[in-house]
C-alpha cells in the first residue's frame, strides 16, 4: 500500500480538473479502499489530485475517512469524499482554508451522512473561514454523531449548544476551544459518557458551578479536566478514566489501586503511558507527559515497543515543536540503548528513525537535539539492519557536519556517514561523489585530525566514508583531487606511517583514484612511488597495507593506462618488486577487504600486460574467493572472469607464476560451481 501511494502519479491518468484517476482501477474491498486514503495522508501525499480517485464510487467504497493534516481544499473534499456513505471521518489539523462550516455543510448535502455518519474529528480547524459564514456551521444535522471532536478549534458557546442537541453523542471533545459555559452539557446528561475538557481558557464558571454541571452528568465514564484540581472521582465508582496530568493528584490511593479507573497521570510509568496515549495531539500536555517518561525510562531493563510507539506518535503529530522533539528524542535514546533495541520490532524502528531524521532537518541548528537524535543513530543494529532511507540520512548527516563544529557531534556524525555509505548502491554513492560539498567537508574533517596529530575514531571514520565514497565512482575521485586531497594523503601517509589501519584507509582511497585510468596521471609522483615501493617490500608492514601500496603500483605500471612519465628505471624496479613481493604474500585468516564488482581487476589480466601486474590481480581475486567464494566464485564466473582466466592460463606467453595463480582460481570455481548437473560445467571446464 506505501509503495501505491509513493507511485501514485504513474498508476494514474489526469482529469481536466486536474486531479487523478486510477488507470483501470479493480474494484476495492471496502476496507482496502479506506487503508489506500489513510496511507496516503500518513505518506504526506494525499492533497486535491490525490484525493480525486475516490471520485470513483464503484471500484472505491470509503465508510472510514481518514485525511489528518492532508492538504484537501473543500471544494475537492465535496466532490471526492461528501458522496460517500462515510461512517467515520478524521479531518483534524488539514492544512488547507478547509472550515469545520465547509465540513459540516458538505456532510449534510449527503442523506447517508446526516444519518449514518458516527464518529467525526476536526480538531485544529476553524470554525468559519475569513468571510465569517454564520449560519452554515450547524452540527445538529448529522442526527447519528457519537463521537464528536472539536478540540483546539474557535467553538463558542452557540456552537456548543447547537452540539448538545445532537440526540445520540455520547462523546465529545472541546480541548481549547472559546467556549465560556459548559451548562449546555446538561442537554445530554443522559447519553454522555466521555468528555474532554482540558484547557478551555475562556471559561468563566466558577469551580462550584463546573462541578454542579459535571456532577449531573450520570452515566460519564471517562473524564479528562488534566490541569485542574477536581476531587469527585471517589463519589462515581462507575468512573473509567480521569486525566490528572500536572495536578499532583494522581498519587492518591484511589489513584493508585489496580482498579478498572484508568488514570493520566505522572505518580508512575502505568499513569505516564497512559497519558502519553491519550495526549499526543496535545503539545502543551505531551511536553510535561514525555519529562516524566524520560525520569522513568532512565533506567529501564527491557524492550518496551508499545512505550516507543506512542513517543513516535507523538513526535508526528508534533514535528514543528522544538520541545517536544527535544525531549522524546532524548526517550527513544533511552528506549533503544544496547540490547533494548535488539527487541524492537524492524517496522517500528523504521518509523522512529525516520522521525528523528525529521527533528534533524526540522532544527538543523539546535546541537542539543542533533545530539540527541545521534545518540540513537550511533547503533549498528539501527545502521545496519533496519530499513529506512539511507541515501537521504547520508545527505542529511553531511549537511549537520557542515553546520556544526561540535566534536562530540562531529565524532557521532561521521560514524553514522561511514557506515551508511558502505551500505549504499553503487548508483546512490555516484549521486553522493557528485556533490563536492561531501568531499570538502569529510577532507575538511582529515585535515583539522591531521594537524593535531590525533588517532581517533572520527578520523578512522572520515577516512573510511571518504573510502567507500570514492569506490567506483570516478567522479567523486576526480573532485578528491581537485579538493588537494592528493597532496593531504601523501602527508598522512608519512605522518601515520606507523599506524596500519590508517594507512589502509589511505591507500585503500588511493586505488580507488588509481583504479580509474585518466586520473592515474595525477598519482605518477616520485615521492608518492618510492613510498609505495616501501610499503610494498617492507616485511614489517602489515600484508592489509601492502597489498593496497601493491595495488596503487599496478594500476600506474599497467601498459593499457597512461604512459608512464616518472624514470623508466623506477618502472622497472616497481615491475620488479610487485612480481616477488606478491609470491611471499600470505592470506589473512580475517576478511580483508571486499567488493561489489571484479570488474577493476580484469583489465590487469590482458596477456599483454605485465607479470607483476597480472600477479597483483590474481592474488586479489583469489583472497575474496578463498574468503567467501559463495559471493566471489559466482560473481567471477556471471562477468566473464573465468574466461578472461583461462585464456591467461593457456597463453604461451604467460609467465608461469602467473600461470600457477591462475589456474588455482580456476580449480576453486570449478570445485564451487560444479557439481552433478550444475549449468555451470561446460563454461567453466572449457567443453563446447
Amino acid at each position: 500500500m506505501t509503495w501505491i501511494c509513493q507511485n501514485v502519479e504513474v498508476l494514474c491518468v489526469s482529469q481536466k480538473d486536474g486531479s487523478l484517476q486510477i488507470r483501470h482501477c479493480p474494484l476495492f474491498p471496502q476496507e482496502l479502499a479506506d487503508q489506500l486514503l489513510h496511507t496516503l495522508a500518513d505518506e504526506g501525499v494525499l492533497d486535491d489530485k490525490t484525493v480525486g480517485i475516490f471520485q470513483n464510487l464503484e471500484a472505491l467504497r470509503l465508510r472510514q475517512a481518514f485525511i489528518r493534516s492532508s492538504r484537501v481544499s473543500a471544494e475537492a473534499f465535496r466532490l471526492s469524499l461528501c458522496p460517500h456513505k462515510l461512517q467515520e471521518l478524521n479531518a483534524s489539523h488539514i492544512h488547507s482554508d478547509i472550515t469545520i462550516s465547509d465540513i459540516l455543510h458538505s456532510l449534510s448535502s449527503n442523506k447517508h451522512c446526516r444519518q449514518g455518519l458516527h464518529s467525526l474529528l476536526m480538531n485544529g480547524l476553524n470554525l468559519y473561514g475569513e468571510t465569517g459564514e454564520v449560519g452554515q456551521a450547524r452540527f445538529s444535522a448529522l442526527r447519528g454523531l457519537k463521537n464528536l471532536s472539536v478540540a483546539w478549534t474557535d467553538l463558542d458557546d452557540t456552537g456548543l449548544e447547537d452540539i448538545c442537541s445532537l440526540p445520540m453523542l455520547e462523546s465529545l471533545d472541546v480541548s481549547g476551544a472559546n467556549v465560556t459555559d459548559l451548562t449546555p452539557l446538561l442537554n445530554c446528561q443522559s447519553r454522555l459518557r466521555s468528555l474532554t475538557v482540558h484547557g478551555i481558557q475562556k471559561l468563566e464558571m466558577s469551580t462550584a458551578s463546573l462541578l454542579s454541571v459535571l456532577d449531573k452528568l450520570h452515566v460519564l465514564r471517562h473524564l479528562d479536566i488534566s490541569n485542574d484540581r477536581l476531587a469527585f472521582v471517589e463519589a462515581r465508582p462507575g468512573m473509567r478514566f480521569i486525566g490528572l496530568l500536572a495536578t499532583g493528584a494522581g498519587g492518591s490511593g484511589l489513584m493508585l489501586t489496580d482498579g478498572n479507573l484508568k488514570v493520566a497521570g505522572e505518580a508512575n510509568l502505568t499513569q505516564v503511558c497512559e497519558a502519553l496515549r491519550r495526549y499526543s495531539e496535545r503539545e502543551s500536555l505531551l511536553r510535561e507527559v514525555l519529562v516524566h517518561l524520560y525520569k522513568y525510562t532512565s533506567e529501564i531493563e527491557r524492550s518496551q515497543p508499545d512505550i516507543l510507539k506512542l513517543v513516535s506518535e507523538g513526535m508526528r503529530h508534533h514535528t514543528d515543536s522544538l520541545h517536544v522533539q527535544l525531549v522524546a528524542t532524548a526517550c527513544v535514546f533511552n528506549l533503544t540503548t544496547l540490547e533494548l533495541v535488539q527487541g524492537m520490532p524492524l517496522h517500528l524502528l523504521e518509523t522512529v528513525v525516520q522521525q528523528l531524521l525529521t527533528a534533524v532537518k526540522n532544527f538543523p541548528n539546535y546541537e542539543q537535539l542533533q545530539k540527541n537524535c545521534l545518540l540513537t543513530l550511533c547503533s549498528d543494529h539501527i545502521l545496519q539492519v533496519v530499513p529506512f532511507d539511507r541515501y537521504e540520512a547520508t545527505k542529511l548527516m553531511m549537511m549537520l557536519l557542515e553546520n556544526h563544529e561540535d566534536q562530540t557531534l562531529q565524532r557521532m556524525a561521521v560514524a553514522v556517514v561511514s557506515i551508511l555509505v558502505a551500505k549504499l548502491s553503487t548508483e546512490e554513492i555516484s549521486e553522493l561523489g557528485a556533490e563536492v560539498f561531501i568531499m570538502k567537508q569529510l577532507l575538511s574533517i582529515v585535515q583539522q585530525k591531521a594537524s593535531q596529530g590525533v588517532v581517533d575514531s572520527t578520523l578512522k571514520f572520515a577516512l573510511s566514508a571518504l573510502w567507500n565514497l570514492t569506490d567506483e565512482t570516478p567522479t567523486a575521485c576526480c573532485h578528491f583531487i581537485q579538493c588537494k586531497g592528493v597532496e593531504l594523503y601523501m602527508e598522512l601517509l608519512e605522518s601515520y606511517f606507523s599506524e596500519s589501519s590508517i594507512q589502509q584507509k589511505l591507500l585503500g582511497l588511493l586505488n580507488n583514484v588509481a583504479e580509474v585510468e585518466e586520473l592515474r596521471v595525477e598519482l605518477q609522483d616520485e615521492e608518492l612511488v618510492e613510498h609505495l615501493l616501501t610499503l610494498l617490500i617492507n616485511p614489517a608492514v602489515d600484508v592489509e597495507v601492502s597489498y593496497f601500496a601493491g595495488g596503487i603500483l599496478a594500476h600506474l605500471a599497467s601498459a593499457k593506462g597512461p604512459v608512464w612519465g616518472l624514470d623508466a628505471e623506477l618502472l622497472r624496479t616497481v615491475l620488479d618488486k610487485l612480481h616477488s613481493s606478491i609470491l611471499t604474500w600470505s592470506y589473512p585468516q580475517r576478511e580483508m577487504v571486499s567488493y561489489r564488482t571484479l570488474q577493476p581487476f580484469y583489465q590487469l589480466l590482458q596477456v599483454c600486460e605485465y607479470s607483476g601486474v597480472q600477479l597483483w590481480a590474481l592474488w586479489a581475486v583469489q583472497l575474496v574467493c578463498s574468503q567467501n567464494a559463495a559471493q566471489y566464485c559466482s560473481i567471477l564466473h556471471t562477468e566473464g572472469g573465468s574466461d578472461i582466466l583461462k585464456v591467461l592460463s593457456s597463453h604461451p606467453d604467460t609467465h608461469s607464476d602467473v600461470k600457477s595463480l591462475a589456474d588455482n582460481i580456476l580449480t576453486m570455481l570449478e570445485q564451487h560451481l560444479v557439481g552433478p548437473g550444475s549449468k555451470y560445467l561446460a563454461s567453466v571446464a572449457g567443453v563446447s
